[in-house]
C-alpha cells in the first residue's frame, strides 16, 4: 500500500475510534459530572471530542438519548462487578450499595432512572434484585411487593442523597448542614415532637452509607418473614 493511501487510512481508522457511541457516551458522562444536566449539549459534546455536531448525531438522535445512554451505561458497569456466585442476599446488598455508589458519584443518574422506568439502567437494577429474591425463596405471590420496596428504597434513598450532595456543594458542608437541622430539632416542642427529639443526637453524626445498608438489611429482613 501506498505511503500516503496507508497514512489517510490510519486517519480514519483513528477517527472513528474517537468518535464511536462508546466515546461520546464517555465525554458525555464527564461533562454530566462536572456541570450537571444544564451542561450536556450536542455543541457543548461536540466542542469536548473537538469534532462537529453532525458526528454526534450520527451515533445518538439528542440530548435525551445521550442522558439515556450514559445513566445505562453506569447501572450496567455497578450490576456487572457483582460476584456471579455471590450469596443471594450479600449480591442484593452488593447491587444495593453499588447503586447508591454510583448515584453518589454521578447525582444525575437518580433523575434519570426516575424519569424512563423502561430503560436498561433501571431494568437491570429491578432484574438483579428480582432474580436473586427468586434464589432466595421468597414465593412467587410475594416477588412484586418484595422487589418494588427494594428497588423504591434504593433508587430513593440514593436520590436523596445525592440532592442533599447538592446542597452541601451549594454552600454548607454536610457536617454544618446536619448539625443545623439537628439543632432545629432539639428546639421543638418536647411534647409535641419527643421522638424527632430524641433523633436529633443521632442525626448529627450518622452514616449515610451506613444507614442506608440498615435499610436494606431491614427490608430483607422483613421480606424474609413470607418466605
Amino acid at each position: 500500500m501506498p505511503t500516503k493511501t496507508r497514512k489517510k487510512t490510519q486517519r480514519i481508522e483513528r477517527r472513528t475510534d474517537a468518535l464511536s457511541r462508546e466515546r461520546i457516551i464517555a465525554a458525555a458522562i464527564e461533562i454530566l459530572d462536572a456541570g450537571g444536566e444544564g451542561a450536556l449539549t450536542v455543541r457543548a459534546l461536540a466542542a469536548h471530542l473537538a469534532t462537529g455536531s453532525g458526528a454526534i448525531y450520527w451515533h445518538v438522535a439528542d440530548k435525551n438519548e445521550l442522558l439515556a445512554a450514559a445513566a445505562d451505561d453506569v447501572i450496567a458497569r455497578v450490576v456487572s462487578e457483582v460476584a456471579g456466585g455471590a450469596e443471594p442476599r450479600e449480591a442484593i446488598r452488593a447491587v444495593a450499595i453499588g447503586v447508591f455508589d454510583a448515584i453518589d458519584v454521578h447525582p444525575w443518574v437518580g433523575a434519570q432512572l426516575f424519569r424512563e422506568p423502561w430503560r436498561p439502567a433501571t431494568l437491570e437494577i429491578v432484574e438483579s434484585v428480582g432474580g436473586r429474591l427468586q434464589a432466595l425463596g421468597v414465593p412467587k405471590a410475594a416477588l412484586f411487593d418484595s422487589a418494588s420496596a427494594l428497588v423504591h428504597y434504593i433508587l430513593g434513598v440514593a436520590g436523596q442523597n445525592a440532592a442533599n450532595a447538592r446542597i452541601h456543594t451549594a454552600g454548607m458542608d454536610r457536617s454544618a448542614f446536619l448539625a443545623s437541622v439537628a439543632a432545629q430539632w432539639e428546639a421543638l416542642d418536647p411534647a409535641k415532637y419527643p421522638f424527632v427529639r430524641q433523633m436529633a443526637a443521632q442525626l448529627r453524626g450518622h452514616d449515610d452509607r451506613e444507614q442506608f445498608l440498615a435499610g436494606i438489611d431491614l427490608i430483607l429482613a422483613g421480606i424474609g418473614t413470607v418466605r
